[in-house]
């Protein structure tokens, strides 16, 4: 591998299966890397046998890359115990139940079928910070050799971990009944959008437990459909079943069930923003809010700072990935955050992003407040936004694009009422165009002009 490629993105590893870092060879070199730089390393505990729970989506290619990492954990002396297709949560949540020294999701998230990823959880339940990865990266991206070897009654073993989904499902069920009732969701109709993803299976049952009507739709994965036409980044598709089926709140995931989107009982998407405000302010009229703040980043909405400091709360920005959302959380002690894009933190009851416990907090707002979402929304007056994907061919740095000029412009105009982000993606060949303020037309307008110019530049 060469040095100058970089192996962990935003979120772990991310890209085409069988290509590049998301080989069998890489996964097993990986796996090996992984157990002593995470594992034996900080094993003092003889009378433990160090184990490790993988889980997945529903990918063709999860398999492979399983049995590759599985292979290089056990040659160095790891157990593993496989649970299977399970949301990305679920793995954070059952590493604790468990006491597993380490947590490793197979998923690519909201991705399209041929991708894959892989991505890390410490024996705490949190993603590895930067620096671990950075460690780990160097090691990788290296020509040295693994000597993690072991030899007989040594060798770890693979095995199933029977019930994970129904052990996940049970755990979400019994935190949202203590705080509502025992069938809080009875005669409320749901849809439900699985992505053909990870959470076809628990979603389902943790809705129907607690009593809802639900009507479920992309719930047959085959391995090649996982997020086509369907999932939270197809709002329009929520929308139109929601409509369809005539229900109170519409629920769709990603791929691996980290993120929600929502839809109201008008059939209109309620956005990651919408959501942590309607659950922000619940919170701190509750006083429910660890030190008064939520936390968001660079993209979230200008008019939640409005929304939460209306309700005498703080809203604190950090840099975009659910996992710096999480470490500012945990460096200010707030309990609650998330991203536009849908990743809701609940700290009170995971680690991670969790779709249905964001999808159950909103909930429980309604069902506390009476008011149906729709109503909900309102507390929070958005500023006019216009995002735009491009597919890039390279990477050129974006002070360095000839659109720079037209975005320094552009953000001088806005002033303190708006802004101008441009990144990069960490998971995709994409790059992000977000304009924001509160002249909608001058805001699309900008917008598209810097988009046609990078993709002139640098498009695919």
């Amino acid at each position: 591998m060469s040095s100058k490629n970089k192996f962990f993105g935003t979120d772990g590893v991310r890209g085409t299966a069988n290509e590049g870092h998301l080989t069998p060879e890489s996964a097993l070199r990986l796996g090996q890397i992984v157990a002593d730089e995470l594992i034996l390393r900080h094993n003092d505990q003889k009378d433990h046998r160090p184990f490790t729970i993988i889980g997945k989506d529903t990918r063709r290619s999860g398999d492979m890359l399983e049995s590759a990492l599985s292979a290089g954990l056990n040659s160095a002396g790891i157990d593993v115990k496989s649970g299977g297709v399970i949301p990305t949560p679920a793995v954070a949540l059952l590493i604790k139940e468990m006491g597993a020294d380490l947590g490793i999701v197979i998923s690519a998230s909201h991705n399209e079928p041929p991708d894959n990823g892989i991505k890390f959880f410490y024996s705490d339940g949190y993603k590895l910070s930067a620096d671990q990865e950075k460690r780990l990266e160097q090691k990788i991206l290296s020509d040295q050799s693994v000597h993690v070897r072991v030899t007989g009654e040594k060798i770890g073993r693979t095995t199933p971990l029977l019930g994970a989904a129904d052990s996940y499902a049970s755990k979400i069920t019994e935190l949202f009944v203590k705080e509502t009732s025992e069938k809080p969701l009875s005669g409320m109709r749901i849809t439900l959008d699985a992505a053909n993803g990870a959470s076809y299976k628990t979603s389902q049952k943790i809705l129907e437990i607690l009593g809802a009507d639900l009507v479920t739709h992309f719930n047959k994965p085959n391995g090649d459909n996982i997020n086509l036409a369907c999932g939270c980044t197809n709002p329009e598709v929520l929308s139109k079943l929601t409509k369809e089926d005539r229900s109170f709140i519409g629920i769709s995931h990603d791929g691996d069930a980290d993120r929600i989107l929502l839809c109201d009982e008008n059939a209109d998407p309620i956005d990651g923003d919408e959501i942590m405000a309607i659950i922000g302010c619940h919170m701190l009229k509750r006083n429910e809010l660890s030190e008064n703040t939520i936390v968001g980043t660079k993209m979230s909405n200008y008019g939640l700072d409005e929304c939460i400091r209306d309700h005498k709360g703080i809203l604190e920005r950090a840099e975009i990935g659910d996992r710096n959302v999480m470490e500012k959380m945990r460096s200010i002690g707030s309990n609650f955050g998330g991203e536009p894009s849908g990743h809701i933190i609940y700290r009170n009851h995971n680690t991670t992003g969790d779709g249905i416990v964001a999808a159950l907090a909103a909930i429980r707002v309604v069902l506390q407040s009476d008011k149906p979402l729709s109503e909900l929304r309102k507390v929070i007056n958005k500023f006019p936004q216009k995002l735009v994907n491009l597919s890039v061919s390279k990477k050129t740095e974006i002070n360095q694009l000839k659109a720079n000029d037209l975005i320094e412009k552009t953000q001088a105009k806005l002033g303190e009422q708006g802004r101008v982000l441009i990144r990069y993606s960490g998971t995709e060949p994409k790059i992000r165009i977000l304009v924001e303020g509160k002249d909608e037309e001058y805001v699309i307008s900008q917008a598209t002009k810097i988009a046609e110019s990078i993709q002139d530049e640098i498009g695919s």
